[in-house]
C-alpha cells in the first residue's frame, strides 16, 4: 500500500502484533529525489521483513534510503536502526533530548533508576516500587546493546528536515516530536496519536533528575496540534487517522473525566497515589505497574495545577486532599 500525491509518495510498513497496540509502524517518504525513513520500527527479525518487502515492492534498496527521521526514542521505533546503519551509512535525525536515552548514557540511567526509586517510595508504593526498580536495573544492564551506534543529527521544534517541520509534542516522552507537511496536510505523529487506545504520558526524570509534568504537557501538545491543518495523520500504531481533530478532543475529554474519578476517590479520603492505583486500576495494577502509577500520577499533577488537589508529605510518603479543604479534617487510610 502506498499513498502518492503529485510527486509526494508513503509506502507504510505495518508489522502486526497481537498486543493491544495492533500494529508497528513506521514510514518510507519519497519526495524530490529522496527517501526517508521515519522511525525504525522493534528489534525483531519479524519487523526486518515487513520492512525488506515493502522496500523490494516498490523497487527500493538500502543504499536508496537518504536519512532516518525518529519521532521519540522509545524501543519500538528505533528498533532497527543499528541494522540499517551496519550496511549503509545513513544520517539519523533525533530531537536533542533524545540522545542520553538513544546512546544508553550510563550517567543517565543511574540518575533514572535513583529518580524512581524516590518516587515510588514518596507515592507510598512499597515493596511493588521496590520490585520495578530491580527490573529497572535488571534493564539497564539487559539493554546496553540497543545503545545506537552511529552518530545523531539533532533537532528542535521549527526544523525542517526533508519538507517535514518539527513540532515538539511531549509528553508521551520527553523528547517526542511530530513531523508536519504543510503543502500536503499530513502528519507523522509517532505515538502522540492512536485511534483505537489513548497514548501514555509516561513518567519521566528531565536530564538533571526532576520529574516532568508529563500529563501536563501532553495535554499541551494536544491542544497545540488540534490547531493544524492536516488531511490525514501517519500514528506509530494501529490505523491512519483522518480526524484527528475529533480523536483530540475525545481524548482531552477522557482525561478530563478520569481526572475527576480520581478527584471523586480522593474525596472519599484515599489520599496517596499507591491506594488510588491500586483501587482505581484493580488487577492491572501488578501486571502494569509502571504504566498504572505514571497515569495516577500524571493526572494527580493535572488536578494539582488546576487547583483541585493539594498535597502534603507525611512519614516521607505524599498525601493529596481536595483543595480548599483542611487537611487535618481527612483521616489517612
Amino acid at each position: 500500500m502506498s499513498i502518492s500525491k503529485e510527486g509526494f509518495s508513503v509506502y507504510p510498513v505495518i508489522v502486526p502484533t497481537k498486543y493491544s497496540l495492533r500494529s508497528f509502524n513506521f514510514y518510507l517518504l519519497e519526495e524530490a529525489g529522496s527517501l526517508s525513513l521515519i522511525d525504525a520500527g522493534i528489534n525483531s527479525e519479524e519487523c526486518w521483513e515487513y520492512f525488506m518487502q515493502t522496500m523490494n515492492e516498490n523497487g527500493f534498496t538500502l543504499h536508496d534510503l537518504t536519512r532516518i527521521i525518529i519521532t521519540h526514542n522509545h524501543e519500538d521505533h528505533v528498533g532497527l536502526i543499528n541494522r540499517i546503519s551496519s550496511i549503509k551509512e545513513i544520517p539519523l535525525y533525533a530531537h536533542q533530548e533524545s540522545i542520553h536515552r538513544l546512546k544508553r548514557d550510563k550517567g543517565f540511567f543511574s540518575l533514572r533508576i535513583e529518580f524512581f526509586d524516590q518516587l515510588y517510595r514518596e507515592m507510598g508504593c512499597g515493596a511493588a516500587g521496590e520490585q520495578q526498580v530491580q527490573k529497572l536495573k535488571d534493564a539497564v544492564r539487559k539493554n546496553e546493546k540497543n545503545r545506537i551506534q552511529t552518530d545523531i543529527i539533532t533537532f528542535a521544534e521549527a526544523d525542517r528536515i526533508a519538507g517535514l517541520q518539527v513540532i515538539e509534542t511531549p509528553g508521551h516522552s520527553p523528547d517526542h516530536v511530530v513531523l508536519l507537511h504543510e503543502q500536503k496536510k499530513c502528519l507523522f505523529a509517532g505515538d502522540h496519536l492512536i485511534s483505537h487506545i489513548s497514548s501514555n504520558a509516561l513518567v519521566e526524570p528531565d536530564r538533571d533528575g526532576e520529574r516532568i509534568l508529563t500529563l501536563v504537557e501532553y495535554v499541551d501538545s494536544l491542544k497545540k496540534c488540534l490547531q493544524l491543518d492536516v488531511e490525514i495523520l501517519y500514528p506509530g500504531h494501529g490505523e491512519l487517522i483522518n480526524n484527528h481533530k475529533e480523536l483530540i478532543t475525545k481524548r482531552l475529554h477522557r482525561i478530563d473525566e478520569k481526572a475527576e474519578r480520581i478527584l471523586r476517590l480522593i474525596q472519599s479520603g484515599i489520599s496517596t497515589a499507591n491506594q488510588l492505583a491500586y483501587t482505581y486500576y484493580k488487577g492491572k495494577y501488578e501486571s502494569q505497574f509502571p504504566l498504572v502509577m505514571s497515569e495516577i500520577i500524571g493526572h494527580l499533577d493535572y488536578l494539582e495545577t488546576q487547583h483541585k488537589v493539594q498535597k502534603e508529605v507525611k512519614d516521607g510518603v505524599w498525601h493529596y486532599y481536595a483543595y480548599g479543604k483542611p487537611i487535618k479534617k481527612y483521616e489517612v487510610r
